[in-house]
């Protein structure tokens, strides 16, 4: 009876279990980074069931029978690109507040917020971002008075373009308790009035003085804020992010999005902060999560501010600014000491510098840890944006990637010229020095601060000129990247950055199958037509998760 009942167990088995479904896209001009860098093509691929690349058809292969098929007909099909350096939660919040990105003065600004305000008599507190005072005519920083004259019932704390500088109105003075006797806080700055009295702009770290007393939004507010930012995201064709600086409760939104089979996008998360690092790790970097879906890789820190606020800490005294060097947001001493506790437990370490002067130290932190706390580490600088020239072959050193962001470059090539003068400059964005010298590259977007759009990334990164043309022939030209190495850096180095390689970022046997199909070739089309790239369809797993002609990109 024994037997009997065993091999009737075993034959019932293999009759409920159903066979592998494969699915075979062909019919398509498709791309890919190979093993070297270089550009494989091919016509077709075969995806597992498990949502893994089984076979990659090239021209002339025999088209294999699968369960499924998707007519490629004739389309362009590319990698998912990767976003190496973004905000995913600012991202939704931004998309359900106020907008200030396109102000070109400061009167268009007040008008809009005045207008805002008033379709959203309900709202406690005004908030939103985007603004940015070198767009405006005014060239400087605004005020809370000025502020006061368009909305003056209720607190109002709108965030710079670059999350660096924060504009309160006078109810939000009251409510934070700051006056002209409260010092700047270590790392920060208060923008004061005549007799010291606060302006209404606080940078850096300054900003917390304000946002600490705004009213934390809720599970259901950040569950939906993730919805509206992995659209956004998917939109845009990107298909995976690091995300830089996850809170707990972050990380809990995307893990009741896993949890619910509503992530669609692949994060890569480093905490905000040592805390959240650890509440998030506990001992160590978690394990791959939902298919690959989520990670917790490490953990963010800052060196210093940006340069549009001129928080960003330099050798030298700005250009336009004599005797402000800017602001160093954290010391020395105290770097060493919160990459030393990251680096015990193994957690990946990506560190914001954006002066040279926080470049070089940061630099010389990394090179005397490094030693110690060896191993496949792949330290991160983020943005990397001014460096002096003499310290590009430092990159060399210990795997260091700089993870940068294209657009950062076409957006802020004014002003960076403003703030540094033409003499000082030959360090600026360099990313084809620093991988000549020997560095690593990955890009993104810093979304929020710019648009999660990876074309436009493409285009400024083998260019260098912006979406109005200018400068003719590109700016600073000698630091263009080919055509092959933005793609890599949008790709392959994006998942070698976040310790993803060989699980997604190439089309190739055994990685997950995250592509898209656009509606044009993004190896033949000039840099203009490359920033105008559709995307049409987006499958991650080889699940379509974004189709444009029926989903909708979310707008504020």
């Amino acid at each position: 009876m024994i037997r009997k009942f065993a091999a009737f167990s075993i034959s019932l088995s293999l009759v409920a279990t159903p066979a592998m479904a494969d699915t075979l896209v062909d019919n398509v001009i498709g791309v890919t980074v190979d093993g070297t860098g270089g550009i494989d093509t091919f016509t077709g691929l075969v995806i597992a069931d498990d949502g893994r690349i089984k076979t990659v058809l090239h021209r002339g292969d025999k088209k294999p029978k699968t369960s499924f098929r998707i007519d490629g007909k004739g389309r362009f099909v590319m990698p998912g690109l990767i976003d190496s350096h973004s905000h995913v939660m600012s991202v939704g919040m931004a998309a359900m507040t106020l907008d200030l990105s396109n102000t070109r003065s400061l009167a268009e600004a007040l008008a809009a917020i005045g207008a805002y305000a008033r379709a959203h008599p309900d709202r406690p507190w005004i908030l939103g971002r985007g603004w940015n005072q070198e767009l405006w005519s005014e060239k400087r920083f605004p005020t809370a008075t000025e502020l006061d004259g368009v909305v003056g019932d209720r607190p109002v704390w709108l965030e710079r373009v670059d999350g660096h500088a924060g504009w309160a109105n006078s109810r939000a003075l009251a409510l934070s308790g700051v006056t002209a006797v409260t010092r700047d806080p270590a790392g920060g700055k208060i923008e004061r009035i005549a007799g010291g009295k606060p302006s209404g702009v606080f940078i850096d770290t300054a900003q917390d003085l304000v946002a600490k007393v705004i009213p934390a939004p809720r599970p259901e507010d950040l569950d939906y804020a993730f919805d509206l930012a992995q659209r956004i995201f998917l939109s845009y064709g990107v298909t995976a992010t690091a995300d830089m600086g996850t809170s707990i409760e972050d990380w809990q939104a995307f893990r009741r999005a896993g949890d619910a089979g509503t992530l669609k996008i692949r994060i890569m998360s480093y905490g905000a902060g040592i805390e959240n690092m650890a509440l998030i790790g506990g001992p160590g970097p978690s394990r791959w999560l939902y298919d690959d879906k989520l990670r917790l890789n490490g953990v963010k820190l800052y060196m210093d501010g940006a340069l549009g606020s001129r928080g960003a800490s330099l050798k030298l005294p700005y250009s336009d600014a004599p005797g402000v060097k800017g602001l160093r947001i954290t010391s020395d001493t105290q770097l060493r000491n919160l990459m030393s506790r990251a680096a015990l437990d193994h957690f990946q370490i990506a560190v914001h510098a954006i002066g040279d002067e926080a470049n070089a130290a940061l630099l010389s932190a990394i090179e005397e840890m490094a030693p110690t706390y060896n191993g496949d580490r792949r330290w991160r600088i983020e943005h990397a944006q001014i460096v002096d020239p003499a310290d590009i072959t430092r990159f060399s050193k210990y795997g260091i990637i700089a993870s940068m962001q294209p657009v950062h470059q076409t957006s802020d090539r004014l002003m960076a010229e403003a703030r540094l003068g033409p003499n000082r400059l030959g360090g600026a964005y360099a990313w084809h020095s620093i991988l000549a010298a020997g560095g690593k590259l990955a890009f993104g977007s810093d979304a929020p601060v710019e648009l999660p759009d990876p074309f436009a990334g493409l285009a400024a990164a083998i260019s260098r000129v912006g979406p109005d043309g200018e400068p003719a022939g590109g700016w600073m030209p000698q630091e263009r990247v080919t055509r092959e190495q933005a793609l890599a850096g949008y790709t392959a180095w994006g998942a070698y950055a976040g310790f993803a390689d060989g699980r997604f970022g190439r089309l190739v046997v055994g990685e997950r199958a995250d592509f898209l199909f656009v509606d044009r070739d993004v190896m033949l089309a000039s840099p203009s037509q490359l920033a105008k790239t559709v995307v049409l369809q987006v499958y991650v797993g080889g699940q379509l998760v974004w189709d444009t002609a029926k989903d909708k990109r979310p707008t504020p």
